[in-house]
């Protein structure tokens, strides 16, 4: 079964975001909103966390509409960052990856 990859590289099965939707996990969003909000230095509230994919047409994170990330990649008709032809040169997901740079290896997979 092939992984459901944001544009970013976030692998879905494994974000708690997702999981936290999911699952109705409301501890895990708690968490994770914790954990984002630290990471990414801004407020992250846990009720800000309902996501079904920011590839999908349903709930999302609420401001799956300002990413910056998602809005290029979908915008251009990307399965994700990877497939860009400015992936390497592009400092909207370099900024991305410099607090992640683990998403880097699902974004370039062949």
């Amino acid at each position: 079964m092939e992984k459901l990859i944001a544009y970013c590289g976030i692998d879905c099965a494994e974000c708690g975001a997702y999981l936290a939707t999911k699952n109705n996990d409301q501890a895990l969003r708690e968490k994770t909103a914790a954990e984002w909000s630290k990471k990414f230095n801004f407020v992250c509230p846990p009720e800000m966390l309902n996501c079904t994919s920011c590839k999908s047409t349903g709930v999302r994170i609420v401001n799956c509409s300002q990413c910056e990330v998602r809005n290029c990649a979908s915008g251009k008709g990307l399965k994700n960052c990877g497939a860009c032809k400015d992936f390497n040169t592009c400092e909207t997901i370099k900024g991305f990856l410099e607090h992640t740079p683990s998403l880097r290896d699902n974004l370039v997979q062949k």
